[in-house]
């Protein structure tokens, strides 16, 4: 190996060098096994109970460890955790390296983090296209979990080889795949535990699960929200009645939902009642949220699959300030309902006054609100003094003692990565840095933040306009993974 400082700067070669590396395994190995791993439907436990005797999450977590250990990274390990009545976490060791300095980098870790688990299908796929057929057109790689987030093994491995091929330095490098993180990462604490001696003195920690402004750029997410989600039912029958026996009578159950969540929504605007999910925004994510509302303008909102047009000309946001939307989807709390029942087919719906109404509720925290404390504020706000008596319950997900997802604000960048991070975005993207918000939940960084508090964060990922993670037509971006790919390379070889 060749000592180099890993303070300095990589020459114009070497970094073209990384690109070129990243842009042929990409090719060759990791679209082809990221076509694998999308045909397998390895949805999360929340939405498949049966994952265990389905195997599917087993299927995806053994053909990703089977693919790391077969590039024989040298001094590499992997170990596939499973711990009783948990998913499974794939866990891999790479030694530090760089000759001469491997002594003086040796103290240090890098964490590089991803998960293999998955959305369910939804509805709405092109008609050529599926959650679990998956196509590469146009440089675009169509299917379920590809972009969320099963890519991220295989990229970090090939950063790690693209760096081991020039002989260039880098720290002793730790891999953690989780197969939940689409329940919110239950079972994450409990690895991270069990891991904790095995992770060693965190200085980077490496997240590629998350998101981009553009395609034109490197960038860095500063910021995630939290979320609490669970069922909210309203009962008010033991069985449907007869809608023109009953009405008038006996209440809708749901007009008493409607009451209920007026108590925590202004459906006029859709600002969050309670004062306890709203904090304060910090000046530089302020500041942060303008200059990348320059860079994107009125295509922050644009992107989006409006049902007024698809160019987004006819669209009315909740605001048309490109910095309050950014604002809106990363620092402010928001109500989504991503599921009901207690609803017949259209084709079945007789006239019948249903005895309950139930929606799953999707509640996106501000990044400085505990998680668990607003799933148990939200449950007494909904449940207490139901209408009309009924009867009216909110279980939040999660287990006991870590109900509800906390946020994430990134802590202030250190020089090295300050610098690294523009450096790589301008040689593999030939533009600089940018920094955004995400409105989406990550619990392994608020995790890790309090774990290792001194650590530097990157977080980012390949989610960028309209990539649809979680909804129809998601596809991976293969020709930004690539650059991304040779941008962590560069940073990871630059980390003290």
């Amino acid at each position: 190996m060749n000592a180099r400082d890993p303070h300095l700067p990589l020459t114009a070669d070497q970094a073209v060098t990384l690109a070129t590396y990243a842009d042929r395994r990409w090719d060759e190995a990791i679209v082809p096994a990221l076509t694998e791993y999308i045909a397998v439907p390895a949805k999360s436990p929340m939405f498949d109970a049966d994952w265990q005797r389905h195997g599917f999450i087993d299927r995806v977590v053994r053909d990703a460890a089977g693919w790391v250990e077969a590039r024989k990274v040298p001094g590499l390990t992997l170990e596939v955790v499973r711990l009783e009545g948990r998913t499974p976490v794939i866990f891999f060791e790479v030694p530090a390296s760089g000759g001469a300095n491997a002594k003086a980098i040796s103290s240090n870790t890098v964490v590089m983090y991803g998960h293999l688990d998955k959305q369910p299908e939804f509805n709405g796929w092109r008609k050529d296209l599926g959650p679990w057929t998956p196509k590469y057109e146009n440089g675009l790689l169509y299917g379920r979990g590809g972009a969320d987030d099963g890519y991220a093994v295989y990229a970090a491995i090939t950063a790690i080889e693209a760096l081991q091929t020039q002989g260039l330095a880098h720290p002793r490098i730790v891999g953690l795949i989780e197969t939940c993180e689409e329940s919110g990462s239950s079972d994450l604490p409990v690895y991270l535990d069990a891991l904790k001696a095995r992770l060693g003195q965190v200085a980077l920690v490496v997240c590629l699960d998350s998101g981009a402004g553009n395609y034109d750029q490197l960038w860095l997410t500063t910021s995630l929200r939290g979320m609490v989600s669970g069922v909210l039912k309203v009962e008010i029958l033991t069985e449907g009645i007869h809608s023109g026996d009953a009405s008038g009578m006996v209440p809708s159950s749901f007009r008493i939902m409607r009451q209920v969540l007026d108590r925590l929504e202004d459906s006029a605007t859709g600002r969050l009642l309670p004062e306890s999910f709203h904090c304060r925004i910090p000046a530089d994510r302020i500041e942060q949220a303008r200059a990348a509302a320059q860079a994107l303008g009125d295509t922050v909102w644009k992107r989006m699959p409006w049902a007024c047009g698809a160019d987004g000309a006819n669209a009315l946001p909740t605001s048309t300030d490109p910095v309050e939307i950014l604002l809106n989807r990363t620092w402010r709390p928001t109500l989504s309902v991503t599921g009901a029942d207690g609803f017949p087919e259209l084709q079945n719906a007789g006239n019948v006054l249903r005895p309950y109404t139930a929606f799953k509720l999707s509640l996106r925290l501000p990044p400085l609100v505990d998680g668990h404390t607003a799933s148990l504020q939200l449950k007494q706000l909904l449940e207490d003094n139901a209408p009309y008596n009924a009867r009216v319950t909110f279980h939040p997900d999660g287990r006991a003692g870590a109900l509800g997802a906390t946020g994430w604000n990134a802590p202030s960048l250190a020089p090295w990565l300050d610098r690294v991070l523009n450096d790589a975005s301008n040689a593999h993207f030939g533009a600089p840095l940018g920094y955004i918000g995400q409105g989406g939940t990550i619990p392994l960084m608020s995790m890790l933040q309090q774990g290792f508090p001194s650590a530097q964060m990157m977080v980012c990922g390949v989610l960028g306009p309209k990539s649809n993670a979680h909804g129809p037509n998601e596809f991976l971006h293969v020709g930004y993974g690539k650059r991304l790919t040779a941008a962590v390379a560069q940073v990871i070889t630059a980390c003290p």
